[in-house]
């Protein structure tokens, strides 16, 4: 389905269930739903977006999965049978993250730290330096693992999918993926 800018618009605000199975390994943080994202139902639903080329690509999921018009269920399945879970810092979505403020993305943080806490994936992959570095009052931090784990959960930043993110090729984001997905304990499908 197709939405014009103004249908998009009004999903401003909205929010879509966390996808985070029962055994969660691998937890995904965006920052927060887009206006596509929310309308459809389906973490990275913009075709644009390289979140899902890029697992397919690092050998996380056996297939490229297309969330433009919401999940398929055997895909949520598969997702959830290799221990892949995602969420976002801020629940509530916007046209673009910059629309975020410190202190929504700070208190966001807070939350997801408490999600975390409960989950106790193996490692908690967050998707972007810059909202990382204000989120979570880490203005020096850089891309990798980092120095504390969260409880017994490993605390990465990886690269931002979004196309607005072009210094990070597919083959960046894929890297860092597969990185991450060996160090929660999932095997990469040959790629």
């Amino acid at each position: 389905m197709r939405y014009s800018q103004a249908e998009l618009q009004a999903f401003t605000g909205g929010t879509l269930p966390d996808l985070i199975p029962q055994q969660t390994r691998l937890l995904f943080v965006g920052i927060n739903p887009g206006l596509l994202t929310v309308a459809v139902q389906a973490h990275f639903a913009r075709r644009g977006n390289r979140f899902w080329p890029a697992l397919f690509r690092a050998g996380i999921t056996d297939r490229l999965i297309d969330a433009s018009e919401g999940f398929h269920p055997d895909d949520v399945r598969h997702l959830e049978a290799r221990g892949i879970g995602i969420t976002s810092i801020v629940p509530e979505a916007t046209a673009r993250a910059a629309e975020l403020s410190p202190s929504r993305l700070r208190a966001g943080a807070a939350a997801l730290r408490d999600r975390v806490a409960i989950v106790r994936p193996r490692v908690v992959a967050i998707l972007g330096i810059s909202a990382y570095r204000v989120a979570f009052e880490a203005p020096v931090a850089d891309v990798g693992r980092q120095p504390q784990d969260w409880q017994d959960s490993q605390v990465w930043v990886v690269p931002n999918p979004s196309g607005l993110n072009a210094h990070s090729s597919l083959a960046d984001l894929a890297a860092a993926y597969r990185e991450v997905a060996v160090d929660a304990g999932i095997d990469p499908y040959s790629t």
